[in-house]
């Protein structure tokens, strides 16, 4: 007999028992990736999102869940820690398409009309109506763009009948100072890389907070502007901006209120709600929250 077959006819030997550290690593290294491909996926193609509040109904209800496609602009890293308010350096991957005007879109919260950063970080979701250089106007509750009606989503609805008069000035409204209300609204310009803006001490509070978004500080002394500390009568914008709305146009704290949105802080855009109910009933109510399931919601597009 040769070696070869002597090799053959011998008794195949039982595995050697795993050591527990062997096992430990082994169960960590298994962890680990799966960890890993669940923080690519979530941060670069598709994620969850829950709508909080009603500023998109009836397009996308209170209580929905949605996959939110987050590769089709381009996914990022993460942008905190999570459960937290500290953010983090983030990196962004080319995206497919370009956001387009009529899109629904997740974004990071740019803060209210008086915040340079917000106290919180959270995300939004609205309709992108503007895009960098568009000219928005609303009369009597008509969205123009770029002095063309607006597309109507097909969703998008009112709850108060009185249309607001135009010669009377919310003064929650963006920017501060500007004699507009929600119903009657612009035109306004959403700022574009490269633009200039006059600034001067009769629009100064208009623009002193996105300024400092921008990074800059800047100060109104003795009637003159000044923009890290050097006199200006101009600004020039460094950054593409984007205008949103919510379809349920007067029970929407958007755009009108508080300002323009980074391009660069938009997240993706909803695909489908995969479950939905009543937010408002706690998760120890478990009969009554299963009971608040909108079936007929799941499986819904989003457009």
């Amino acid at each position: 007999m040769t070696k070869r077959d002597d090799r053959h006819t011998r008794a195949v030997q039982p595995a050697k028992p795993k050591t527990l550290k062997e096992k430990t690593l082994a169960f960590l290294k298994e962890f680990g990736i799966v960890f890993g491909a669940f923080l690519v996926l979530n941060n670069f193609v598709i994620a969850s999102f829950l709508v909080p509040t009603g500023s998109m109904e009836n397009e996308v209800m209170t209580g929905d869940l949605l996959f939110v496609n987050k590769f089709i602009y381009g996914g990022t890293s993460p942008r905190n820690i999570p459960f937290t308010n500290v953010r983090l350096p983030w990196f962004k991957v080319p995206g497919f398409r370009d956001v387009k005007r009529g899109d629904v879109i997740v974004f990071v919260f740019p803060g209210y009309r008086d915040e340079v950063e917000p106290e919180e970080f959270t995300f939004y979701l609205k309709r992108c109506v503007g895009l960098p250089g568009d000219t928005i106007q609303i009369v009597n509750r008509v969205l123009y763009v770029n002095g063309t009606q607006a597309s109507i989503p097909r969703n998008m609805k009112f709850s108060f009948s009185p249309i607001s008069n135009p010669q009377l000035a919310d003064e929650r409204i963006f920017p501060k100072g500007a004699p507009w209300n929600e119903d009657n609204y612009g035109p306004i310009v959403v700022p574009k890389k490269g633009m200039s803006i006059p600034i001067g001490p009769e629009n100064y509070q208009a623009w002193e907070v996105f300024i400092r978004r921008e990074g800059h500080s800047v100060r109104l002394k003795d009637g003159v502007v000044e923009i890290d500390g050097v006199p200006a009568t101009a600004y020039v914008v460094q950054r593409d901006y984007l205008f949103g709305m919510g379809d349920h146009r007067d029970n929407s704290l958007d755009s009108r209120y508080w300002g323009f949105i980074p391009k660069e802080d938009l997240v993706g855009t909803p695909l489908i709600v995969y479950w939905s109910w009543d937010t408002n009933i706690p998760i120890y109510n478990i009969f009554a929250k299963l009971a608040s399931v909108r079936w007929g919601r799941i499986g819904t597009l989003i457009k």
